[in-house]
């Protein structure tokens, strides 16, 4: 199990060498610190002596018990670096930090990220800013929406949740505002929640925790802030329909949930399925 981290001598890298940590500590998943070099910039972008900076502060931020290797590659984007990363490593997560002018707790979309979320072909994890907790994950929160779809999403979920052995919650978000009658809404929210719900069951060990709620507001971001959220968690969402097969895109709605999501998120491509040499998140 490899997850390849993009990392940058920044409050950003630092974010992502800490998500990366937490995530892989019950996965026992190898760290692959990623650091992308310009190739457009005459003779890089990187000096030896900086590099060297980059990789020893890196590494020192990986907590002890876990394995990790740094590396240097020349790309034309930070993304494209580490989307080549991740297929040359068999990578089965990018881990990636928020812009340094985000809120604390709260994602803020930079152009590397915002490159991902638009083409990678596995799972992207984003810390939100200022995140450093290394301990390891303790539940997983699913968006499972209102309608049906996000299959790879809730199957990476169900699988990651029994692995870690950690509870799943299922999470449906309704904006009350949008055009149609509310109740209508919130009553499909619950009975697809719900279905989805029994399916988790099924597929999970007997007594291993899985809940549901359903959370609405005036704005998906109401919604959002309603919940209760755990410091030791991650949210994994799916990829937007209009994502091309087995790519990342992300939606309207994972965007709104970004701007008051408080911890990490993970978002899943289309139709994405885990071969066996692939970790699931």
């Amino acid at each position: 199990m490899r997850y390849v981290v993009g990392y940058t001598p920044t409050e950003c890298g630092a974010d992502a060498v800490a998500l990366a940590s937490a995530m892989a500590r019950a996965q026992g998943a190898h760290l692959d610190l990623v650091y992308v070099a310009d190739r457009r910039t005459p003779g890089g972008s990187a000096s030896e002596q900086r590099v060297l900076a980059a990789e020893r502060e890196g590494l020192a931020l990986v907590p002890e018990g876990l394995e990790a290797d740094f590396h240097v590659r020349q790309a034309d984007s930070l993304a494209a670096g580490l989307i080549d990363a991740a297929q040359e490593y068999r990578a089965g997560l990018i881990v990636v930090g928020a812009a340094s002018n985000g809120l604390f707790k709260r994602h803020s979309l930079g152009s590397v990220a915002n490159a991902l979320l638009h083409a990678a072909t596995v799972p992207v994890a984003l810390a939100p800013r200022g995140y450093r907790r290394t301990e390891a994950i303790r539940r997983l929160t699913l968006a499972v929406g209102q309608r049906v779809g996000a299959e790879a999403a809730i199957d990476v979920a169900i699988e990651s949740a029994e692995r870690r052995g950690v509870p799943l919650r299922l999470v449906s978000l309704v904006e009350l505002d949008v055009e149609g009658e509310s109740g209508e809404n919130v009553n499909a929210a619950h009975i697809h929640a719900n279905t989805v719900l029994t399916a988790a069951a099924h597929r999970l060990p007997e007594g291993h925790q899985v809940t549901v709620e359903v959370a609405h507001g005036r704005t998906i971001e109401e919604a959002i802030e309603g919940l209760e959220w755990d410091d030791d968690e991650v949210m994994i969402v799916g990829s937007s329909r209009l994502a091309e097969k087995y790519k990342l895109f992300i939606g309207s709605t994972a965007n709104k949930v970004l701007r008051a999501l408080p911890v990490p998120m993970v978002v899943i491509p289309r139709d994405y399925q885990r071969v066996d040499s692939f970790p699931e998140v």
